[in-house]
């Protein structure tokens, strides 16, 4: 663990909720039983930033992790992306649910601590993602050419598809974008950059999509979500580049916890589409999906990118972190949710 790392977990505002304190399994363990050691599992998710109370609508997944592992499972709930990456580098949870820039900056201070060991996969057997780079439909930009000295939302600095990735596409395509764009900032979330887009706070703002291909186009992504809440119009929108695939979001887990631990709740997870197949709605996984298994080499190219780009910035010009420009939140908490 880094230096301070658990000091400033203090401000991080890591919320213990839906606890289940008042349930005695696991009361009762017999001696040598390696749920003695534990005693709890403790799991960082995070509140969707469209519903601020999903987070609490995964009871029944608890129930049914509590019930898997014979132990009671309580929840924390992170209001940012350091939040999570930081409860989990510490040791303060066992487990929780990122995206792949924020697991390469666990894996940055924690190496081998900590793992990746699942990811949902689409019906169609996709396990993927993708960035897009939006604008208003009555904007004139219609490609990235257009957007020159143009204000840019990024997501936020952990962020997968909302940053990282597509920072380095745009590199390799021939964009440095601590220059190319005018301007840049954090939104705080992928629905907070839609809505500061939406509120002509940026020219562009980079946010996910998924459920189809460039060639094919999308079907889900947070204006895909708000639409559907009807808070805007998909009309209103127009997506002028993508670049993927990106992995799907991993089920992160620290390795220094029993190996017996890890094996149930990766059994656990497997079983979920055909134990329960309405828990994957509760969690924000699209129906018919399943799990897949993945590790650290999964995601060695996210890792390398996060370097690179930390190398980028330090040999030039840093982007500017205004903090949320639109409200803070964060994204679905999803094992499959692209962030």
């Amino acid at each position: 663990m880094q230096p301070g790392v658990r000091s400033r977990l203090v401000s991080l505002a890591v919320v213990l909720f839906a606890a289940g304190c008042s349930d005695n399994r696991g009361a009762d363990i017999a001696e040598g039983d390696w749920r003695g050691s534990m005693r709890e599992v403790r799991m960082t998710v995070r509140g969707a930033e469209d519903d601020p109370a999903m987070a609490r609508r995964w009871e029944p997944f608890r129930d049914y992790l509590q019930e898997a592992i014979g132990l009671p499972v309580k929840f924390f709930e992170a209001t940012d992306y350091n939040g999570t990456i930081q409860a989990l580098a510490s040791g303060q949870v066992d487990l929780g649910q990122m995206g792949g820039g924020s697991y390469a900056n666990i894996d940055a201070q924690i190496g081998e601590l900590a793992a990746p060991i699942l990811v949902s996969r689409q019906a169609g057997g996709n396990v993927g993602y993708y960035s897009a780079l939006l604008v208003r439909a009555d904007s004139p930009y219609r490609s990235i050419d257009d957007l020159k000295g143009k204000t840019l939302g990024y997501v936020d600095f952990n962020s997968t598809s909302g940053y990282l990735y597509p920072r380095m596409k745009l590199r390799e395509i021939g964009y440095d974008p601590d220059t190319f764009f005018g301007k840049t900032a954090f939104s705080g979330g992928h629905t907070q950059a839609v809505m500061a887009l939406d509120r002509g706070q940026f020219d562009a703002v980079l946010i996910n999509v998924s459920g189809g291909t460039p060639e094919t186009g999308f079907t889900t992504g947070a204006h895909f979500t708000m639409a559907d809440r009807g808070l805007m119009d998909l009309e209103d929108f127009r997506i002028v580049w993508s670049v993927g695939e990106i992995p799907n979001s991993p089920l992160v887990v620290r390795t220094d916890r029993p190996q017996e631990f890890i094996d149930l709740v990766r059994g656990a997870y497997a079983m979920i589409p055909y134990d329960d197949p309405d828990l994957l709605r509760d969690m924000a996984i699209n129906d018919g999906s399943d799990y897949a298994a993945v590790n650290r080499h999964t995601y060695e190219d996210i890792i390398a990118l996060r370097l690179a780009d930390i190398a980028e910035r330090r040999g030039g010009v840093a982007v500017a972190q205004s903090g949320a420009v639109a409200g803070g939140g964060a994204i679905a908490p999803g094992a499959g949710t692209p962030e």
